[in-house]
Parts: C-alpha cells; sequence; structure tokens
C-alpha cells in the first residue's frame, strides 16, 4: 500500500495526532502571506464589479453559427459603444456596456439585428442605472455586517467571547482571501457572488462551531490537577473533530468544483461562474481557517486566563522535575536497580572486612 493510504487509513481510525495549535506560527505565517497577496490584488487590481453594482446596459442575443467574441465585441465598437465586455452564456451572447441613452441603445440594436441577420425583438436588453446599482452595493455591505453581528451575539451567548472573536478572525480572514482570488483572476463580482460570500461564511462559521463545541467539551473537565493543558486538550479536541470536517469539506467541495470546471465550460459563463468561485474558494479556506486560524487564536487568548496560566505552569514544573529525577543512561550501559546496588555496597564491605 502507498504511504497517501497508509496516512489515509490512519487519519480515517483517528491514529494520527497533528499539532495543529503548537504549529500556530505556521499557520499565521501563511495566512499572513495569502492576506497580502490578496490584499494587494484589491489594491492593485481592483474587483471587476458587475453590471448591477456600477450600472451599464446589457444585451443578450442567440449566438449565430459563425461568431466570435473578437466580432461581436468589433460589432458593438463600430456602434460607437467604447466599453464593451463580451461572455458566453450557453447558447446566447451577452454583451455588457457602459450606461447608453435609449437612442443609443436602438442604434446598437439595429446594427446587431444588422450584422447577424436576426430579428431586432429578439435581442433583449436591458439598463441598470449606476444609482440602482449602487444601492444593490450598500445593501450587499449591511447586509454582511448584520450577518457578522448575529455571529457574535449568537457565538457569545452559545459558548463566550473569546470564540466570537476567533471565529469573527477567521471568517474575515476567509472574505478577504476569497475577494483576492477574484481581484486577481478578474472574474465578475455579481449579486451571485455576494450569495455565494454570504453561503461561505455560514458554512466556514459551521465548521467554527463544530470545533468549538469539541473543545468546550473537553477543556469543561480541566481543574487544578489534570494532567493536560488547555493547548493539549484543545489540540486533541481538534483532531477529534478532524476526520468530520474533511469529509465534510471534501463532499461539499466535489459538487461545486463539477459546478466551477465543467459546468462554466459547457454551459458558459454566467449565474453558475459568480456562485461557483465563491464558494469553491471560501469552503478551501474555511476549512483551513477553522482549524488553523480560529482554534490557535482562542488557544492563545484562553491560555492567558490565570486559570489555565497556573494549570500550564504546575504541569511545567512537574515535568521539568520528572525529567531530573529520571535515571541517567550510560551508553552501551543499563542503569543499575536499587538492590543491585545495594548488594554490590554490601560485597565491598565485607570484603573490606576480611583484608582486616
Amino acid at each position: 500500500m502507498s504511504r497517501i493510504g497508509v496516512i489515509g487509513r490512519r487519519l480515517y481510525r483517528g491514529e494520527v495526532d497533528i499539532d495543529f495549535v503548537g504549529r500556530y506560527r505556521l499557520w499565521y505565517s501563511l495566512s499572513g502571506v495569502l492576506l497580502a497577496i490578496s490584499i494587494l490584488g484589491l489594491v492593485v487590481q481592483g474587483l471587476n464589479l458587475g453590471v448591477e453594482f456600477k450600472g451599464g446596459s446589457v444585451f443578450s442575443f442567440a449566438k449565430p453559427a459563425s461568431s466570435t467574441i473578437e466580432q461581436v465585441r468589433e460589432t458593438f465598437q463600430d456602434a460607437g459603444v467604447h466599453q464593451v465586455i463580451v461572455q458566453e452564456a450557453g447558447p446566447r451572447w451577452r454583451v455588457t456596456t457602459e450606461s447608453l441613452p435609449a437612442a443609443e441603445v436602438s442604434r446598437v440594436q439595429n446594427a446587431v439585428a444588422g450584422t447577424y441577420d436576426i430579428p431586432g425583438t429578439e435581442i433583449s436588453k436591458q439598463i441598470i442605472g449606476a444609482t440602482w446599482g449602487g444601492e444593490v452595493l450598500n445593501k450587499a455591505i449591511i447586509g454582511l455586517i448584520v450577518f457578522m453581528i448575529a455571529i457574535i451575539l449568537y457565538l457569545t451567548m452559545a459558548f463566550e467571547w473569546k470564540m466570537a472573536l476567533a471565529a469573527v478572525v477567521a471568517l474575515l480572514h476567509d472574505l478577504v482571501i476569497t475577494a483576492g482570488v477574484y481581484a486577481w483572476s478578474g472574474f465578475e463580482v455579481t449579486p451571485a457572488t455576494m450569495l455565494g460570500f454570504l453561503t461561505i461564511l455560514g458554512y466556514s462559521l459551521y465548521d467554527a462551531v463544530v470545533v468549538f463545541d469539541m473543545i468546550k467539551e473537553v477543556t469543561a473537565k480541566l481543574g487544578a490537577t489534570s494532567k493536560m493543558t488547555y493547548t493539549e486538550a484543545a489540540n486533541n479536541a481538534l483532531n477529534h473533530t478532524l476526520v468530520r470536517s474533511l469529509n465534510t469539506s471534501l463532499v461539499a467541495i466535489l459538487p461545486v468544483a463539477a459546478i466551477l470546471f465543467i459546468g462554466t465550460t459547457l454551459l458558459g459563463a454566467g449565474t453558475l461562474k459568480d456562485l461557483s468561485l465563491a464558494l469553491f474558494v471560501g469552503m478551501i479556506v474555511g476549512t483551513y481557517s477553522s482549524l488553523c486560524v480560529a482554534t490557535p487564536l482562542l488557544v492563545r487568548l484562553k491560555e492567558r486566563e490565570p486559570k489555565y496560566l497556573a494549570l500550564s505552569k504546575r504541569l511545567a514544573a512537574n515535568r521539568k522535575a520528572d525529567v531530573q529525577d529520571a535515571p541517567r543512561v550510560v551508553k552501551g550501559k543499563e542503569p543499575a536497580a536499587a538492590g543491585s546496588q545495594s548488594s554490590a555496597t554490601g560485597a565491598n564491605a565485607g570484603a573490606k572486612r576480611k583484608k582486616r
């Protein structure tokens, strides 16, 4: 059996113990790099906001057999349009332009109908004002803020404020990285994308709640005479939920990946593409953050409490004393037993008396 197969079997049997909490510097460094790249993308590239947010005109018509993206773009540019984005939406072309007056919309519609021999009535058009797009963006931001406040209140009541803080930090971590992927990839941000953002935040929250619930159950038994620190107990709880987190993530990611890589290729871009990319990236990052960001951050906060700080100091002192009291082993020799040592001492004393 391959090494990967052996690791997989040990993982599903619960025989693998990964020190997630102890390697928090590694996870924080990795997250710092991802966040820096994402923020750089947002600053340099910016988000490609869809027409629903910035306003514009949208034309949709059946795709002629001989037409290409370049030909469609040239047709609109020859009609006097400056900003042209052409997308394939299954058997139709979807063309987004800047906001056009009614007269120019009619001129563009007639140009497309004449070039591709399509009846003007079969060319759908939609004009979205910038004011309406701004209202959609503001409502999306308000919805995100309300979502965050609801999360904080729920986790504070169900667990404690430190768990709520760790979960919110992980959610913001997921949101920034996912937005950075959109910035660097140039994917269009539409209302469907915002729906995907809210979905991945809910998914990440679910994974964090599962982990926190197990941590709460395990650490509730810790007391002054416990043999584990809060860090060790939390890491133990995290490993017990590892298989469940990986299984849940894998089952959720596979169909989303099929939609993203197969559905958008065969069916064309559109709502599927806008929604599936946010879900795909967010689920992967959300699983990582619940294991490697939220839990280590929670442990760092909890270890500062006097109760767990005293427990850590006591166990550290006891373990140090145990190491110092352990018999030293000389290389190549076994340590002598107490009975053997006393026998040897008695024999030596008897030999000295006989010589006298």
